[in-house]
């Protein structure tokens, strides 16, 4: 059964992207009317450029995780089968 979620997985990584974009651009409209800047703009200023990236991160990795753990508990209920890990792993001491 875990080898049947890979795909379904892939299209849950590729709209928690597309959301994720999304959520970003209007977080970033309500701060700057500006196009966010690239690490490679030459006159943006380091604040502004680690600014985003920084925003831009934690809103994707944020997406992804929530649109992975609802993915997880909507196939549990159509098969189940929990895809991943059933507990955290021990730490190795």
């Amino acid at each position: 059964m875990k080898l049947l979620y890979k795909p379904f997985g892939l299209i849950l990584g590729i709209l928690a992207g597309l959301v994720g974009k999304r959520a970003f651009d209007f977080a970033w409209t309500k701060l700057d009317n500006a196009e966010p800047p690239k690490g490679t703009t030459e006159v943006a200023p380091w604040g502004k450029v680690l600014g985003a990236a920084a925003l831009q991160g934690v809103i994707f990795k944020v997406t992804r995780v929530a649109i992975d753990r609802y993915g997880a508990i909507g196939w549990r209920y159509l098969t189940g089968t929990w895809p991943g890990e059933k507990r955290p792993k021990p730490d190795d001491e």
